[in-house]
């Protein structure tokens, strides 16, 4: 293990966040390196890396670059799409975060000896009885512990987050102060860095490049299931009964409790319930018909059982802003994590994450495997 040092390595996007990050570093005394990961570049565009590059150098900081879009491809592009193939719900930044992006900037840290890492999420961290949390941050329109629930104990106690205990109006304050309007002026990110919008057309774009969709007649869909493939093709929207209620574009364009888009008219609100890859069929119902009192999780991370475990107060997030849930978790003897809803939830879908709380301390979480 590298001795705790003044070094550190920071995950550097060419984004306000991860800028003001870097100030915030230097003058708390540390010796800061940069390092921006190329993980995915939307339209072959390369501009966060110039501007990467030129912070760091305005600086004054060592900056390197680390291209890591085959392992992003492989292990977050590939999952998401697969996740949507198969009639679920993909997280792919709670597994970029958890196993691709930390692991790797830890690695790299390692290489060159040094011992702290650090990005400019908007989480901060606690130490209680020798063991390490991740906690909320002081902005909670920008939290975004819900992300980091994978985190082990070899990372969190290497990590730095100097962007924790300030607004992101702050930051903005914070560069422009500084003389760095650029960094203070610059948009937020929206979504999932390689489809920033609506992932439905990527799928598809995605789906066409790899053989499983034909290219014609993608954008309108036309009656003739001839061009589609066997995969993804014109389906049946049905009721909970397995009646027909119109056709669908093909289900992996669907989500559970999706109520707009559906391209259905009917006289009453419908909201997706269930998604049937085998047989290409979505079922739509009420909201109410949605309610589930409990689910399941796999591939958890629990950061102390003890804190957890059996406790009637512990707090479930399945959505990254501005939704809670009280619960009991317990460990199944097939071991996945049972989670008791103390109150009927709607649009739980199988390959989303569930974050747990408890006295403010981000406890753990996992990817739900199913819910009744």
């Amino acid at each position: 293990m590298i001795e705790e040092n003044r070094r550190v390595l920071l995950g550097m996007s060419g984004g306000t966040d991860s800028s003001v990050a870097a100030m915030r570093l230097l003058e708390a005394g540390y010796e800061v390196t940069g390092i921006t990961f190329r993980f995915y570049e939307l339209n072959d565009s390369t501009e966060y890396l110039e501007d990467a590059r030129s912070l760091a150098k305005r600086l004054g900081i060592r900056h390197i670059t680390y291209d890591a879009r085959d392992v992003f491809r492989k292990q977050i592009i590939e999952y998401f799409v697969q996740e949507y193939m198969e009639g679920r719900t993909p997280v792919p930044c709670t597994l970029c975060n958890n196993y691709l992006k930390w692991p790797l900037l830890a690695k790299v840290a390692d290489e060159m000896g040094v011992f702290y890492i650090a990005t400019g999420h908007y989480v901060q961290k606690a130490k209680l009885e020798d063991t390490y949390y991740i906690t909320y941050a002081v902005d909670p329109d920008k939290d975004q512990s819900f992300f980091l629930w994978g985190l082990k104990q070899d990372i969190l106690r290497r990590i730095l987050l100097p962007m924790g205990n300030i607004t992101k109006v702050e930051a903005r304050v914070w560069a422009s102060e500084r003389g760095f309007q650029k960094v203070a002026t610059k948009k937020d990110s929206i979504g999932v860095c390689f489809c920033p919008m609506d992932y439905r057309n990527f799928l598809k774009e995605w789906l066409v490049r790899n053989g499983q969709l034909r290219s014609e007649n993608v954008s309108h869909w036309s009656e003739n299931v001839s061009c589609w493939s066997e995969m993804v093709r014109r389906g049946r929207f049905v009721d909970e009964k397995g009646d027909f209620m119109g056709w669908h574009e093909g289900y992996p364009f669907y989500t559970i409790g999706q109520r707009r888009g559906l391209g259905i008219h009917l006289n009453r609100p419908v909201f997706v319930k269930e998604i049937y890859p085998e047989k290409n069929e979505v079922v739509l119902s009420s909201l109410s018909a949605l309610e589930k009192t409990e689910m399941q999780l796999k591939d958890w991370n629990l950061v102390n059982p003890q804190k957890i475990l059996g406790y009637n107060d512990v707090i479930v997030k399945i959505r990254y802003r501005k939704q809670e849930n009280h619960c009991t978790v317990t460990v199944t003897p097939d071991n996945l994590l049972h989670v008791q809803l103390h109150e009927p939830l709607t649009a739980i879908a199988a390959g989303q994450a569930a974050a747990f709380y408890r006295d403010g301390l981000l406890l753990g979480g996992g990817i739900i495997v199913n819910a009744r």
